[in-house]
């Protein structure tokens, strides 16, 4: 059982939302207001939080923003009627760490939650810092850094790194690498691997470094410091 806090105005919605966390075994609290929802998870105690985008007093993204000023990083699944692709990467650049559309399946909402709570649990009872040469990866405050040089990550690029760097010297094929760190099916003609296996090079291996991602011609990538 994990304990659930709930940012959402709209009341039928919070119901909904609380009657289908509550079915899967959770405990969960409701705040309807951002600010009050800020209080609530500055507070500390909570598992993972599931936050409105458009909440009166503070909206979700400064909502998320201060928690992380705060020092607390609570898992975040950002809720949202705004479902078009700008609007998904604010959540996510905010802090968010999965963005769902409204309305949305109820068994959906549930199924994202456990995710993000599989991952905590992954991170709390492994070590909280990953090293691969003089590329650092804390699992506690999700930050990066190479060196003096702090790298700005967006969740999924963080995650994908994470996993890159537990199995650092392996080649990774792709459709191992989509189905482990985006856990769906892998799909031959997505392009999306090799998107966030390019960003993470523009942010990882910097001008006058020597390069930490590679790719392996006709089986995939490696992360590997020698």
């Amino acid at each position: 059982m994990a304990k659930v806090l709930v940012i959402e105005d709209d009341d039928a919605t919070a119901a909904e939302m609380g009657s289908c966390l509550s079915t899967a075994g959770h405990e969960v609290r409701r705040e309807a207001d951002g600010a009050e929802g800020l209080t609530a998870a500055l507070g500390g105690g909570f598992d993972a939080i599931a936050l409105d985008r458009m909440l009166p007093g503070l909206n979700g993204l400064e909502v998320v923003a201060r928690m992380h000023a705060a020092g607390v990083y609570t898992p975040v699944l950002m809720v949202s009627a705004l479902s078009d692709v700008d609007e998904r990467i604010a959540g996510l650049r905010a802090g968010g760490d999965d963005y769902l559309t409204k309305p949305f399946d109820p068994g959906e909402l549930a199924a994202r939650l456990e995710v993000m709570l599989r991952r905590r649990c992954w991170a709390v009872q492994t070590s909280p810092t990953l090293k691969v040469g003089d590329l650092e990866l804390d699992l506690v405050r999700r930050s990066a850094r190479r060196g003096e040089r702090q790298i700005e990550l967006l969740p999924m690029e963080f995650k994908l790194l994470e996993f890159m760097m537990r199995q650092a010297g392996q080649t990774l094929s792709r459709r191992l690498i989509f189905e482990t760190v985006w856990e769906y099916y892998f799909d031959p003609g997505t392009n999306l691997i090799e998107v966030y296996v390019s960003r993470l090079r523009k942010a990882i291996d910097g001008p006058g470094e020597r390069a930490l991602i590679h790719t392996v011609r006709g089986q995939g990538y490696k992360l590997d410091a020698a």
